[in-house]
């Protein structure tokens, strides 16, 4: 059976892009950290997709509950395979740098990129076997241009870019992409606090994005019709930042 593992799909992005690879017939592993209910409808809704859904709850940017949990699961299930990693989860804690507490630094970080050593490293040894693979990273506008207040972010997923286009090139020849997908402002509880109507403003879109935006482009690279894209970084951001 054909999986995908999806970091954070409880909620905004990460359910869409579940459920969008659930329509592609890839069973789903589900990954999140804590809310037990979010992480249920995002269950009942892949599965209304025909296809079965797996809970992994475990914090990405912790390394033994990510060995726990998801090394367990891959041991106890050899003839299920990954195809598709999408690294999804991620936290914004903004301050200016200058205010900025060790422990906002340090959990941004580490949800963002940490994770992507943590996660990526069991996923990619069977991709490597197969010969197959897609790993799918969710960066960020900021990570492209530096947002003030997001010092951390900014960081984490400037790193995430860099750490995106270092293992495209070591797993290109076994038939495995890297690729990253950039949003910029997209309608989710992480922006429900932003001033939409003033931000949509610069956006030549003049709108902030959709969830299922986002998921379409996930489900490109997740295709075969992407096998000769990899180390690429695409932006969704309607117009603001290429």
């Amino acid at each position: 059976m054909k999986y995908a593992l999806i970091t954070g799909g409880s909620r905004g992005i990460g359910r869409a892009v579940s459920y969008k690879l659930a329509q592609m017939n890839y069973n789903i592993l589900l990954n999140y950290k804590s809310n037990d209910i979010e992480a249920q409808i995002a269950k009942e809704l892949i599965e209304s997709a025909g296809v079965n859904c797996t809970l992994l709850k475990f914090d990405v940017s912790n390394k033994e509950e990510v060995d726990e949990i998801l090394l367990g699961w891959i041991e106890k299930n050899p003839e299920n395979i990954i195809e598709v990693l999408v690294n999804n989860a991620g936290v914004r804690e903004d301050n200016l740098l200058m205010w900025m507490t060790e422990a906002q630094w340090k959990n941004v970080i580490s949800t963002s990129l940490d994770s992507f050593y943590y996660v990526t490293r069991h996923v990619i040894n069977q991709m490597l076997v197969k010969k197959f693979g897609r790993v799918i990273n969710m960066v960020s506008l900021s990570g492209l241009k530096g947002l003030p207040g997001q010092t951390n972010y900014s960081a984490a997923k400037a790193g995430l870019i860099g750490a995106t286009k270092a293992l495209a090139q070591e797993v290109a020849r076994r038939g495995i992409t890297v690729n990253a997908i950039a949003p910029g402002f997209i309608q989710t509880e992480m922006t429900a606090g932003l001033d939409e109507k003033t931000l949509s403003a610069m956006i030549p879109m003049k709108r902030f994005g959709k969830v299922e935006e986002v998921a379409e482009a996930v489900a490109f690279f997740a295709s075969p019709g992407s096998s000769y894209i990899t180390g690429e970084v695409l932006n969704i951001n309607g117009g603001l930042y290429s």
